[in-house]
Order: structure tokens, then C-alpha cells, then sequence
């Protein structure tokens, strides 16, 4: 799982590379720093902020995360383009890798980073009740995850986000179908079944975990509109996972739509053009004109 993701940052940044020699993108910001948000075991926790010339008031947050591991340099502002692009200001979230840091506190963390950009929204000249997240496998699973649970975070039905952008997230840990990493034990998934803080051999805590961690179990009418793509032959997040998500979101009451790529597995070489579909929901979803 951990070479298809290191791949699949090796495409976008070698696509990244053509098309800035092509000139057809130019990463233009007005601003870029980098923000500690937190601590995990004496690591610093940051995230990127990257805000264009003119922007226009909205952040995208996105999440930073392969095999729910995490380095600050995976995320260039060229992957983000077709956001700053549009003017919206961009927060890259980095946590602690598995194994230094469990699965349940990734999530920990990156929710403490997202308080954090609310926080400090009026510094960022955004609004703390416009923003969208975005992520790739483990980091859309963690998008999910902040985007159904959210109302638990911020005490009532607005939640976190309004608006969600994912590729090929896991949305049910405990029901891994015909995934690469299913056990067919009913125990978490193979690679990484010491990485959820839980003896893994007890199946009743692990459904405990499962369950808390699969955002499937949390969709319900409050959760934003939710944009997902994902390769139809992906064996390591079978699009099934996609699907599922899709039925039981429409059946809460919530918007999903799913594109399915056919014939792509767990990442394509042209997936930075998909940014664009991401930021042309966002501008509807977050009302953007243009």
C-alpha cells in the first residue's frame, strides 16, 4: 500500500514538472508559510498555507496522508493549482506516520488542525463556515471522517465543512470486501493491524474501533455534499468501498456523487487534471461564480 501511494506522488509530482514546463500552470501565491498546529510525541504538527494573490475568502483543506502516513514536502502547490487558480487559500494538514502514531490519533490530530485553521480563519482571511477538505486514500478517509463526524466537533448540525472532494477514500474498516489488505479474518487490515492502538486479535474491540473509524457508520442528512472518484479496478480500495458509501449516504438523506474511472486502479498519471472536476465542485458547492 505504501509503494502504490509513494507512486502515486511520483506521478503528480512528474506530472507537476511537465506541465510547469509547458507553462500551462503557474503557481502564483501571495503567501506561503508553514503553521505548527500541534505536538505528537515531540514532533511538531504543521500544516502548509498557500494563499494565492486575489483570494477570494474560502479555504480547501486538504489532507496529506497515504497509508495514513504523512510528510509536510508530498504536497507542492502545484497538485493545488486548479484551487489557487480560483483564489481559494489552501491549508496542506501533515500528521505523524503510522507507526509513531496510531490511526485514532491521526484523526485526533488532524481534527486538532482543523480547529486550528478555524481559529485562526480571520488571520487567514477566510471564513471559518466556508471550507472544503479534500484527500487521497488514507487522506480521503480521513476527509470523510472530519466531514461526517464534524457536528460532534463543532456542537451543532453545520459541522466542520460544506463541501467535500475525495479520491479512492476507505469508508468501511470493517468491511474490506475484496481488498489486497482483506484478512478474511474479521480483523483489521493486514498491513496494518498493530496501527489502530488495539490488541488486534480481539475482534470485539477492534469492531469498537472499526466502527468509530469507517466514516460509512456516520453519514447522515447533515453531512456536506460529498464528491468522490475512483479507479473501477482498484484492488487495494475497491470501489465497492465508494459505492456502499454512496448508497447509504443517499438513503440519510445526504448528497454523493461518484465518478467512476474505468479501467484505473489505485491512482492514474493524469489524476492532477481530476483537481479540476474537485474545484468546479467546490465553486458550486461553496458558491463561487465563474
Amino acid at each position: 500500500m505504501t509503494n502504490v501511494i509513494k507512486n502515486t506522488f511520483f506521478i503528480l509530482t512528474f506530472f507537476g514538472v511537465v506541465v510547469l514546463n509547458t507553462g500551462c500552470v503557474s503557481a502564483r501565491l501571495d503567501k506561503r508559510e508553514t503553521v505548527v498546529y500541534g505536538k505528537r510525541s515531540n514532533h511538531d504538527l504543521t500544516y502548509e498555507l498557500m494563499q494565492p494573490k486575489r483570494p477570494n475568502g474560502i479555504g480547501i483543506v486538504f489532507m496529506v496522508s497515504g497509508s495514513w502516513r504523512s510528510n509536510p514536502d508530498d504536497f507542492k502547490p502545484v497538485y493545488g493549482q486548479s484551487f489557487l487558480q480560483r483564489g481559494y487559500t489552501l491549508f496542506a494538514v501533515s500528521h505523524l506516520s503510522q507507526p509513531d502514531a496510531t490511526i485514532p490519533q491521526i484523526y485526533e490530530d488532524v481534527t486538532i488542525a482543523v480547529k486550528h485553521i478555524r481559529t485562526h480563519a480571520k488571520d487567514y482571511g477566510i471564513s471559518p463556515d466556508r471550507l472544503g477538505v479534500s484527500g487521497a486514500s488514507a487522506g480521503g478517509h480521513l476527509a470523510l471522517m472530519l466531514a461526517t463526524k464534524g457536528k460532534e466537533i463543532t456542537g451543532n448540525s453545520n459541522g466542520l465543512f460544506r463541501a467535500v472532494a475525495v479520491f479512492f477514500p476507505v469508508t468501511d474498516l470493517l468491511n474490506l470486501g475484496k481488498s489486497s489488505e482483506n484478512a478474511n479474518d474479521g480483523g483489521p487490515p493486514k498491513r496494518y493491524r498493530k496501527v489502530f492502538g488495539i490488541d488486534p486479535d480481539d475482534l470485539n474491540e477492534w469492531k469498537r474501533v472499526g466502527y468509530e473509524l469507517s466514516p460509512l457508520y456516520h453519514v447522515d442528512a447533515n453531512t456536506p455534499p460529498v464528491l468522490i472518484i475512483h479507479g473501477d479496478k482498484d484492488a487495494l480500495v475497491p470501489i465497492e468501498q465508494s459505492e456502499r458509501f454512496l448508497k447509504e449516504a443517499r438513503n440519510k438523506g445526504a448528497t454523493v456523487k461518484l465518478i467512476r474511472k474505468k479501467g484505473k486502479e489505485h491512482g492514474w498519471s493524469t489524476i492532477i487534471l481530476d483537481m479540476r472536476t474537485f474545484a468546479k465542485w467546490f465553486d458550486q458547492k461553496l458558491k463561487i461564480e465563474g
